[in-house]
């Protein structure tokens, strides 16, 4: 189950600031959406508590069901901010493009300010202005930088619950398949864990 989104290119830009690497190289193919190829296993766990007469088969099917629904949901919130994480990146470098510009007219105007025998009023005044105008500029630039490595952050806890729940359903299919129910018990364990990762991504900031 994947999510078509358009493909994104990061523009390199040479600016003050160090943004994580792995956010820039984020495209449709890293947008870790957590494509559950399980459907198939959760037929043969279906089909194998239908034709068992041991009741915690069917136990089983609706665990697996369950995990499905886990995964599915853990891989849109793990895509969602991967999303996010490449447009404030994109936002951020356009901050930082912007906050370059202004420096060069800044310094500029105060190579023609120290040039000048007097330096005139109107010059003052728009060095005073670009200067607070690089502040705010930098300011938002952080801001979106912050933004962006928090999504890419939370995109990777989410994806790592997405690998927990299709390896417990993968588990669980194995379960049912040989009839062990020790398996079932592990795939349980591996879907808590993948619980534990969707309630850090919720909570993360």
């Amino acid at each position: 189950m994947s999510l078509a989104s358009p493909r994104l290119h990061c523009r390199s830009r040479s600016g003050p600031f160090d943004l994580e690497q792995a956010i820039c190289d984020l495209t449709v193919e890293r947008v870790e959406e957590a494509e559950v190829p399980l459907e198939g296993l959760q037929e043969r766990v279906h089909h194998s508590a239908e034709h068992s007469d041991a009741a915690w088969i069917s136990w089983v099917a609706l665990s697996t069901a369950i995990l499905a629904v886990l995964a599915a949901i853990a891989g849109l919130l793990s895509g969602k901010h991967a999303n996010e994480a490449m447009m404030l990146q994109v936002e951020a470098s356009d901050q930082w493009s912007y906050y370059q510009a202004k420096s060069i007219k800044a310094s500029v105007l105060d190579v023609k300010m120290s040039l000048a025998t007097s330096a005139d009023a109107k010059d003052r005044e728009k060095a005073a202005r670009y200067e607070e105008e690089q502040s705010e500029i930098k300011s938002e630039a952080e801001r979106k930088q912050t933004e962006a490595k928090a999504n890419f952050h939370r995109h990777e806890v989410y994806a790592r619950g997405v690998t927990m729940f299709q390896i417990a359903i993968a588990v669980a299919a194995i379960s049912a398949l040989t009839k062990k129910r020790r398996f079932w018990i592990v795939s349980l364990v591996f879907g808590a864990v993948g619980c534990v990762f969707l309630v850090l991504g919720a909570i993360a900031q």
